[in-house]
């Protein structure tokens, strides 16, 4: 299987890590990594995420963002719109997203230690629901 991985760089110390964890487990699971890019926040993820999808040797994408409770609740608006976008382009290519994006609403403790569950989980779930949908066709 082929996958792409899309990293936000906001956040980097700690998206940085998910992206090293990310590839370790593809390798673990022997998928073939295609794409690596990188983006500034995820709210920039979808353009990247539709041109990815658009690509013959991209099975499935992986998406790797870290978004962290500040003053306000920028942070729900941007995790809530990125999430229900990436929902859109995971159904109209029939291609596997993943949503490895931590928060929204957590602290930056909170972020540190979920790197490598939510990093981990995001790679092994494009797997699983691109093996599902194979078997339903």
């Amino acid at each position: 299987m082929n996958i792409a991985i899309i990293v936000s760089e906001f956040n980097n110390k700690i998206t940085s890590r998910m992206h090293q964890v990310a590839l370790e487990k593809a390798k673990e699971l022997k998928l073939n990594v295609k794409h690596e890019c990188k983006v500034p926040g995820i709210f920039d993820m979808p353009l990247i995420i539709d041109i990815l999808l658009q690509k013959k040797d991209v099975d499935a994408v992986v998406t790797l963002g870290a978004v962290i409770k500040g003053k306000t609740k920028h942070d729900e608006v941007i995790a809530n719109s990125t999430a229900n976008r990436i929902s859109e382009l995971s159904i109209k290519y029939q291609k596997p997203v993943s949503l490895g994006i931590s928060g929204p609403g957590m602290a930056e403790r909170q972020a540190y230690a979920r790197i490598r569950p939510v990093a981990e989980r995001a790679v092994e779930a494009v797997l699983s629901v691109n093996t599902e949908s194979k078997r339903i066709k």
